[in-house]
């Protein structure tokens, strides 16, 4: 395979790309220097704003293509660009963190705890890093991620938990939300990019990762409550009551926003309507709601935008570095690239090779999935559910490395189930 030399865009593209993949790994230290040098404590807030990175440097990289190539050249690559999945994510986390679709999950986890013959908390822990998860196949991930994040979030690190605890849960979680999503050819976005043209459709799906999906989702929470049982078992998880009850008929609209919203999720002028038919009702029947994720959807959906912006001057050398491998290759080489971009973006540029193996297309959707918890930028749903629960460590941050660490035993029990079952 030939692929054409890079233009000095598509290095300064690289290079900025890199420089970005570093500053996610920076945001404390940006932090600190607000805390240390109050004069400018607004920019070093803004650059130590992990949703902020990649929008801040394709805004860099869009002043590079401006200044070398002139406006017509910028407005057209951003043009080209497809920012469906930014927009989508955006209206998916505000409906589902909606007050009467939170209640509604809500009823249905305690249903569950109540069935499981552990603990409270136990059952409730493994619950949300088991089935929450699970359930992304059918509501898409950034949904399954928002609710996971925030019951973490209200039950669980509201307490007095160690940062040990935080960082092994979040690290669970964002592997398993990335694997829990491969049940179904729709969900998960790295298996959304190759499934119509490999024709991967739902019981393709369910015969080679569905069900390996949930043994690796199960193993992870259970080795995760294991882990942090001293903690748990002190813990007293009680579900506030509400003075005014949501009315079944609300919950039931907020649901059909969800489904419509995910069943158009391609169709970003059919789900904006629906979104903005949705802010309607939840200012008609405010007395129900809480205070919408509005910032934090927008933060995400800039974070996305920027991958979009960024990613796309990377096909250059990054397709060639995949299609160069074996098959055994791809699979170990698809975790680690994961870390470093959008898992989506690897199986994409696959697809864009012609003759690929059978068994060379599972092991690159194989090894995207498996590592799609490793850092924010490896699958899309990671900035929502960072965005949601950073308040709640040190600093307000989530530090990448400390991540990085507490993802790689969930990893590793994805690959190793991935690849030999």
């Amino acid at each position: 395979m030939t692929t054409p030399s890079p233009s000095f865009i598509d290095v300064i593209a690289a290079v900025l790309f890199t420089i970005a993949v570093i500053h996610t790994f920076s945001v404390k230290f940006f932090e600190r220097l607000a805390h240390s040098r109050p004069r400018h404590a607004g920019i070093w807030h803004l650059l130590g704003e992990i949703e902020i990175v990649f929008g801040f440097w394709a805004m860099v990289l869009m002043v590079f293509i401006f200044a070398l190539d002139g406006p017509a050249q910028a407005t057209a690559y951003l043009d080209s660009r497809n920012f469906t999945e930014p927009m989508f994510v955006f209206a998916i986390m505000v409906i589902a963190a909606s007050r009467p679709v939170l209640e509604f999950a809500n009823g249905l986890v305690r249903h569950l705890v109540s069935w499981l013959p552990l603990r409270r908390s136990l059952a409730l822990y493994f619950v949300v890093l088991a089935v929450v998860p699970l359930l992304g196949s059918f509501i898409t991930e950034p949904a399954a991620m928002t609710i996971a994040a925030l019951m973490i979030r209200d039950l669980l690190f509201s307490r007095n938990v160690t940062g040990w605890f935080k960082y092994l849960t979040l690290g669970v979680l964002l592997v398993n939300i990335s694997v829990g999503g491969t049940l179904t050819p729709f969900a998960a976005p790295p298996v959304l990019m190759v499934a119509a043209k490999w024709q991967w459709d739902l019981a393709f799906m369910l015969a080679n990762f569905g069900w390996k999906a949930a043994i690796v989702v199960t193993l992870n929470a259970i080795g995760a409550m294991f882990l942090l049982r001293a903690e748990l078992r002190k813990m007293d998880i009680t579900t506030p009551d509400r003075e005014v009850a949501v009315p079944l008929p609300l919950v039931a609209v907020h649901l059909l926003f969800l489904a419509g919203v995910v069943v158009f999720a391609h169709h970003p002028n059919v789900f904006i309507a629906l979104f903005l038919f949705f802010m309607g009702v939840t200012t008609a029947y405010s007395r129900y709601q809480s205070p919408l994720i509005l910032r934090e959807g927008l933060l995400v959906a800039f974070f996305l935008a920027g991958l979009v912006v960024l990613g796309g001057k990377q096909q250059w050398w990054l397709q060639p570095l995949l299609v160069q491998m074996s098959e055994d290759a791809v699979f170990v080489g698809a975790v680690a690239l994961t870390a470093f971009t959008d898992n989506a973006a690897l199986t994409y540029l696959g697809s864009l090779v012609e003759g690929l193996s059978p068994a060379f297309q599972y092991s690159l959707v194989a090894g995207a999935v498996a590592g799609g918890g490793l850092t924010v930028i490896a699958n899309a749903p990671n900035p929502a559910g960072i965005a949601i629960l950073r308040k709640r460590f040190a600093d307000q941050a989530v530090h990448p490395l400390g991540l990085l660490a507490a993802a790689l035993l969930p990893t590793v029990v994805a690959m190793l189930v991935f690849r030999f079952l």
